[in-house]
């Protein structure tokens, strides 16, 4: 039994109850049962590297070739998929969390949460609206479904806060301390230099699932969205907690194929939580585009001056002509994959498709601005803060270490 093939038996077996064979496979079933204990990247069969494509794609240096066998650093991958696309043996695969997160949902006595990644709309269908995919979630156990983009709402605000702090000089410019988990290893890792012009903030993920658990003790949360690199993410030092289980777009998918979910037979369960500025974060400029508009509404005297990368070649050369000197802007946004989050590798849309949905989600919604989603608003004065500014500029929910 090939890998892929345990993987969907193994997976239909615990959402169905059916009897679980695994035969010899039992270190394979062991990573789908327990993938916290492996690295990201998984080898299904050993292999004898000839021309080692797999580590020649890796911009990170996480594979190295020893006595002819490709071996991987967890400390130095962030999950980018390279390796597993250059590949041609097909014998690298990824971690897969989606066996995890059916377990956390069979304990009914903990309530589960799914943090839904901003490029989700159109992901699983046209029929997969927001209210008929709450539904479903609700389907298989879970509390409820909360978009992340309400959590990228709070962090445009301080974004936008701090960069008329960190733009107060004539040559001063921020990098965006956004989503993109690569963007800021990389910048960590090879580009110490300038990682001091990064506000010490977390990712809209981890603000999501640190503001859930605030808010319901004891809860378990479980993200969903395109990227590999955010399994990687929530084993950080420091940021370990806020997300029990990370899912891709893939594998939510393989859920709903085991169950023969039908969204258009799912009611509409609708909640407005996120403003338009939390949505554009789905996509290549979103993010500069959001801060900069709550800039404007905040003090129209900044002008933020962006310059956007995207792809890991793309974001390095970028990064590299700051560090040389050639800051041709004060606002510095990168997303390691193409097009943003909507161009992640384990997308199920085809990136300019997932483009236009959430283009047209960032139309659909009733609010433009962060202080003007009472959604966010509400949320912070459950936290015990009266305003936006408090919050952000007070709360250890939203800062990390750089």
């Amino acid at each position: 039994m090939t890998f892929e093939e345990l993987y969907k038996h193994v997976l239909k077996s615990r959402l169905t109850g059916r009897e679980l064979k695994a035969g010899k496979a039992r270190k394979k079933l062991d990573c789908l049962m327990h993938p916290e204990k492996y690295p990201l990247v998984w080898k299904d069969e050993p292999c004898d590297c000839t021309d080692a494509k797999c580590v020649a794609a890796c911009m990170f240096r996480a594979l190295e070739i020893k006595d002819g066998k490709a071996v991987l650093n967890p400390e130095r991958c962030t999950g980018c998929a390279a390796c597993i696309e250059a590949c041609e043996n097909k014998n690298l695969t990824f971690s897969r969390d989606a066996v995890k997160a059916v377990e956390i949902l069979k304990d009914m006595d903990t309530p589960v949460y799914f943090l839904m990644a901003p490029a989700y709309v159109g992901q699983f269908g046209r029929d997969a609206t927001p209210g008929r995919l709450r539904s479903a979630l609700k389907s298989l156990g879970a509390a409820g479904m909360i978009e992340v983009a309400a959590f990228a709402d709070i962090l445009t605000l301080k974004e936008a806060l701090e960069f008329s702090t960190n733009t107060e000089t004539e040559d001063g410019f921020q990098l965006t301390s956004c989503c993109c988990p690569i963007w800021i290893s990389m910048i960590r890792k090879d580009f110490q230099k300038i990682a001091g012009h990064l506000p010490a903030s977390v990712s809209p993920m981890i603000a999501c699932g640190r503001i859930a658990k605030e808010l319901h003790p004891g809860c378990r949360t479980i993200f969903v969205g395109p990227c590999m690199a955010k399994k990687a993410e929530i084993r950080e030092p420091g940021l370990e907690g806020a997300i029990d289980c990370v899912l891709t777009f893939e594998e939510l998918q393989d859920i709903w194929e085991a169950l023969d979910i039908d969204f258009s037979a799912m009611p509409e369960d609708e909640h407005e939580h996120s403003a338009a500025a939390g949505r554009m974060y789905a996509r290549t400029g979103g993010v500069s585009r959001a801060v900069r508009e709550c800039v404007r509404s905040i003090d129209e005297s900044r002008v933020l001056r962006p310059v956007c990368a995207c792809g890991v070649p793309d974001c390095k050369a970028m990064l590299q002509d700051i560090l040389d000197g050639n800051v041709k802007g004060n606002f510095f946004e990168g997303m390691a994959c193409e097009g943003g989050c909507v161009g992640g590798p384990k997308r199920n849309l085809e990136m300019d498709a997932g483009t236009e949905y959430v283009d047209r989600y960032v139309e659909e919604a009733a609010y433009r601005t962060p202080g003007e989603n009472p959604y966010a608003m509400d949320l912070i004065q459950r936290l015990g803060y009266e305003t936006v500014e408090d919050f952000v500029k007070n709360s250890d929910i939203l800062t990390r270490e750089i």
